[in-house]
């Protein structure tokens, strides 16, 4: 099998394929197609799910596009009748457990799209329509347009972004949070195309228009919830990456990445800039997510900027690299500023206080160094 990108990446990218097969259990439970956990090295493993799966699927489009599509179609095997979507699936007594009621970012559907097959839209339209309806009955602001995840009204992390710095000071009601109204946008947009229905078409721009004009702060150059705390975390980023933002909101989003003393780091992205007091070390406060900065770069090409894309994945590609051959592994998380990702802080109030080695649900390295090379001038 060969690989993509610099030579001094092929050690880390050949580790990564392997895992991919390493992490594969057979078809049982509830899940039609063998499935693949997120990371055999995950404190809490083994698990399945969660936004996780999404870029593991990614990660495999180009190598694997069956296996990919057939982990989305574990992901959705799980969704209830009303529409809701289990966040990530542990294992208790040997048999699958989620035991809550949150649920997790749809970015599925991003990476349905990615893969370009017209069959499995049509196959999986229903399951959007109806995760689509779960959303707009449960988390719908009270604004009416916007939406919101359980970070803000319970804390419970709903979005994948545990402990974010947006929470600290929000008060717990229904306001629209940029990542999920973003996320919902995406989703209409998706089902607009896959299902032919105006309707979707007309939500995705009502959405566009609220995210444009109202999370959107010209003060910041940067997109912001709906309340009145404004740190610059990286789910501002959120409307570019989907296409929401308008072509100079885009552009304002882009140059933050590409500041240093903002979000571009060491190990690019910064979760939170470097001009934030509440950055640190830990967490999704300040370190680097590979998955993150994978969606960053994807939202650079569709604004027609590919060599900004190249300027963030190649620094990741290189430190993720130059730590594998340190550790021998990958981890769920690194120092964006280029330090040793285990002395970085992961959740201090548990036993669980460093990123997870063999974590593949948030390292789409192959992805990664594919869309590297493909955005070579």
């Amino acid at each position: 099998m060969s690989f993509p990108g610099k030579p001094e990446w092929r050690t880390m990218l050949t580790y990564v394929a392997e895992l991919h097969i390493r992490s594969v259990h057979p078809a049982a439970h509830h899940w039609p197609h063998p499935w693949e956990e997120i990371g055999r090295g995950y404190c809490y493993a083994p698990a399945f799910g969660h936004w996780d799966i999404v870029h593991q699927a990614i990660d495999q489009l180009a190598t694997h596009p069956e296996h990919a599509a057939n982990q989305l179609r574990n992901l959705l095997a799980g969704q209830q009748d009303d529409g809701f979507l289990p966040g990530a699936i542990y294992f208790k007594d040997d048999k699958p457990w989620w035991g809550e009621t949150w649920t997790h970012p749809p970015v599925w559907p991003m990476a349905v799209d990615m893969l370009g097959d017209s069959g499995l839209m049509a196959e999986l339209a229903p399951k959007l329509v109806a995760q689509i309806s779960w959303f707009e009955r449960n988390r719908r602001a009270h604004d009416g347009v916007g939406f919101f995840y359980a970070d803000v009204t319970e804390r419970k992390w709903e979005s994948g972004v545990d402990e974010g710095v947006r929470f600290d000071d929000a008060p717990k009601q229904r306001l629209a949070c940029v990542n999920a109204t973003s996320h919902l946008y995406a989703c209409y947009e998706a089902a607009a195309r896959w299902t032919g229905e105006a309707q979707y078409k007309e939500k995705a721009e009502q959405l566009a228009v609220f995210i444009q004009k109202r999370l959107y702060d010209p003060n910041t150059g940067w997109f912001h919830d709906a309340w009145d705390s404004r740190p610059l975390a990286f789910e501002g980023m959120w409307p570019m990456v989907v296409g929401a933002a308008t072509e100079d909101q885009g552009w304002s989003v882009l140059q933050a990445f590409l500041d240093p003393t903002k979000f571009f780091s060491p190990h690019p992205i910064r979760t939170v800039s470097a001009t934030e007091a509440k950055r640190e070390k830990r967490m999704w406060r300040g370190p680097a997510w590979n998955s993150m900065t994978l969606w960053a770069a994807g939202g650079c090409v569709r604004l027609g900027h590919p060599e900004a894309a190249r300027q963030l994945l190649e620094p990741a590609l290189d430190s993720s690299a130059r730590w594998f051959e340190v550790t021998g592994t990958i981890w769920e998380f690194y120092d964006a500023e280029g330090g040793d990702p285990r002395e970085v802080a992961r959740k201090p109030h548990t036993p669980f206080n460093r990123p997870s080695p063999d974590y593949l649900g948030h390292n789409p390295l192959l992805a990664m160094a594919r869309l590297w090379e493909e955005c070579e001038e």
